[in-house]
């Protein structure tokens, strides 16, 4: 008898077969309709990882995305370096003037406690130029109008800077001409 009760006992607790369920999730899409004489950031600076040393020193990020260093700086793998994208599109041979806001921007490390400086903004082209807040002409030399071009800079590192992230924001100015 004890048997008995004992094998109902198992058959009551085992598990029933689930029933079929749906499961849903969901992604993100994103679309940039270019109109004409416009002009958007594509993808941010990232100077990646670095190690600090008891020396000042810089990361300089080129618009190919190349970095070396300088003084006590140390670069370290993790987070991959990409210098800033900017498009737009305007008329093929069109000029236009570009600049940035302010030729040095101040980064501040998240959390309080520290602070770098980034200046000597790069610009893509051919031949690359330094771009300040005096603004540079070029001509648009696309069929279509629309082009891009990256933007690197130099990241300038305190002696034993505070560990953390650092984040800071410059604009870049353009003129249709």
């Amino acid at each position: 008898m004890i048997c008995a009760a004992l094998v109902l006992a198992f058959v009551a607790l085992a598990p029933t077969p689930a029933a079929a369920q749906a499961v849903v999730s969901s992604g993100r899409a994103e679309a940039v309709v270019v109109g004409a004489l416009s002009f958007f950031k594509v993808d941010d600076i990232v100077f990646g990882s670095i190690i600090p040393g008891p020396t000042a020193g810089t990361v300089v990020l080129a618009p190919t995305g190349a970095r070396t260093k300088t003084g006590g700086v140390k670069l370290a793998t993790g987070a991959t370096p990409q210098p800033a994208s900017f498009a737009g599109r305007g008329a093929n041979n069109q000029r236009v003037a570009i600049s940035v806001t302010s030729n040095s921007v101040t980064l501040n490390r998240v959390g309080g406690g520290g602070t770098m400086t980034m200046d000597t903004f790069i610009i893509g082209s051919s031949p690359t130029a330094q771009l300040t807040t005096a603004p540079l002409a070029f001509r648009i030399n696309s069929a279509t109008g629309i082009f891009q071009f990256p933007v690197g800079a130099t990241l300038r590192v305190k002696a034993n800077q505070a560990p953390g992230k650092y984040t800071g924001t410059f604009a870049i100015t353009l003129q249709y001409q």
